[in-house]
């Protein structure tokens, strides 16, 4: 039979069929006492905008970019990731609307890899993404921790921070931070309100800083023109590349939403529009923000050489002349980055639950338990937050874990991105049932690039930020790479059949995406 000619009969009842399954699937969730669909579409934009938060994380990973190219490479650098989100935020749509779960990349996986092939990518593919879930969770504690230390600095110049002080703050952090997640029926007001708490800083932020700055405005030249290189790196190109892990860092997470899928209604519809509007929002908030920021800088070379260690603080106390002034920004800042944090911890939670039911990881039993008093996957939320505790430790061994931290969060979940997307053009893009969101040959082209970009990411990301190297400011994230290969691959080929994740993966299977999405592949390979 013709593909193009089903595709177009089937494509109609697509989101009838799929309502359906949804009304059937959230009854017997809450007989079962899993996740209820409590989420609206503000909620879901707030998680992922939430988390996302391009503006603040152009703020809180301002001190990578600023010395690999200044001004220019952030703002530029902003306009290039945000049309490679695009591409992303596309890719991610397409298939979160034709195969809406809350495993996310990993049940896409199943559905469309090769079935000789689908248990062990699949399995890949979730571990990636749930590993880049605590990563980012890991590199947005070490940001707020950096920042309370940013506050002391400004108010006692004579303060030396050192690695113990970050350390023991992170690890606060996530102590509290972790305690937000505990409660099912508070989190879509948490979502909503950091939305808004978000939307409110930038707004007061961009306001206060432009009123008390004019008359001292830097220029054009200083923003759009001159580049400036402070990383060591002779080649300027490279400098500009390492230095475009902050806005990428910024515009990471896009995936977040589609985890809401057993959590939302008419999730292949509300999914994409949050996942778009998330790349809207950030790109709108992140250049008008990093441009209004760096016309008021006065003096760049003291924000680098003699500041606080946040740049953006820096900026702040430049601009109002006020330390009291720098402090109030700074607190809606930290406001903001605390909602990040929140949302965080939600998304590594649903990761963890959703991978834990099929089997993917250790003490899975034990990870799927969804707390009927709660509302929430606990376990899996606690065992998430364990790892990012441990993950602290990372700082202890160099002082640039931060940006280690920042590079697996890109790079991790990038690979998670690429693994369904390849399965997806090697199956055919007019091979499976679409959703009601599909670009066609625009969808074509964001697949390519994600592919592209990801490949591209992974080697020039894992290059040292600074030059000469030294054990202290290495770039640990290749070491990252190598324990979870160890981890993942050794799990999976477990010579042990009671330990092996290969003999008990279900990949998505035993949770009703396989009655779900029986009909989204029209051709079997």
């Amino acid at each position: 039979m013709d593909t193009e000619k089903v595709r177009n009969e089937t494509f109609l009842d697509s989101h009838v069929d799929t309502e359906k399954n949804y009304e059937l699937s959230s009854n017997a969730s809450i007989a079962a006492g899993q996740l209820k669909r409590t989420f609206s579409v503000w909620s879901v934009l707030g998680i992922g905008f939430g988390l996302t938060n391009s503006w603040y994380g152009i703020s809180a990973s301002l001190v990578t970019g600023i010395q690999s190219g200044g001004p220019l490479l952030i703002v530029y650098g902003i306009i290039i990731i945000a049309f490679i989100s695009y591409c992303i935020g596309i890719t991610l749509s397409e298939l979160s609307s034709a195969i809406p779960s809350a495993g996310g990349q990993y049940v896409w996986t199943r559905v469309l890899a090769p079935k000789k092939y689908s248990s062990f990518l699949a399995y890949l593919c979730g571990s990636l993404a749930w590993v880049g879930s605590v990563f980012t969770s890991a590199s947005m504690a070490l940001s707020l921790a950096q920042t309370i230390l940013a506050f002391w600095k400004l108010t006692h110049a004579d303060y030396v921070s050192k690695p113990w002080h970050n350390f023991v703050l992170y690890q606060l952090i996530n102590a509290f931070v972790m305690l937000f997640n505990c409660y099912g029926k508070i989190l879509p007001y948490i979502a909503n309100g950091a939305l808004y708490t978000s939307l409110f800083s930038y707004t007061v932020i961009l306001i206060t800083v432009l009123v008390c700055a004019r008359g001292n405005y830097n220029s054009a030249n200083f923003v759009f023109v001159d580049f400036q290189n402070n990383t060591g790196w002779k080649s300027a190109g490279i400098a500009f590349i390492v230095g475009l892990i902050n806005p990428n860092w910024s515009f990471s997470c896009l995936d977040s939403a589609s985890h809401l899928a057993e959590e939302v209604h008419q999730a292949d519809r509300v999914i994409p529009i949050a996942i778009l509007g998330t790349v809207t929002i950030g790109l709108t908030t992140a250049l008008t923000y990093s441009i209004a920021m760096f016309f008021s800088v006065r003096n760049l070379d003291a924000i680098i050489n003699n500041g606080t260690g946040m740049p953006i603080l820096d900026i702040f106390y430049q601009a109002l002349q006020s330390k009291a002034g720098a402090l109030c920004l700074g607190t809606l800042m930290l406001l903001t980055g605390t909602g990040c944090t929140i949302s965080s911890h939600t998304w590594q939670a649903r990761l963890c639950w959703s991978f834990s039911r099929d089997n993917g990881l250790p003490f899975s039993k034990y990870l799927s338990i969804v707390d009927p008093n709660l509302g929430v996957p606990l376990n899996a939320h606690l065992f998430s937050s364990l790892v990012v505790a441990v993950l602290g430790c990372l700082y202890l061994a160099s002082s640039t874990a931060f940006y280690s931290m920042v590079v697996g969060c890109i790079t991790f979940l990038l690979l998670s991105y690429m693994v369904p997307t390849c399965c997806l053009l090697y199956r055919g893009r007019n091979n499976i049932k679409h959703g009601c969101f599909w670009l066609g040959k625009l969808g074509l082209f964001a697949n390519i690039m994600t592919i592209a970009w990801t490949i591209f990411a992974m080697g020039f990301f894992s290059l040292p930020s600074y030059m000469p190297v030294t054990a202290g400011t290495m770039n640990y994230v290749s070491a990252v790479y190598a324990v979870y290969l160890v981890w993942a691959l050794g799990y999976w080929f477990f010579p042990i059949k009671k330990y092996s994740c290969r003999e008990y993966f279900a990949g998505g299977v035993s949770h009703n995406e396989e009655e779900e999405f029986p009909n989204v592949c029209l051709t079997e390979i």
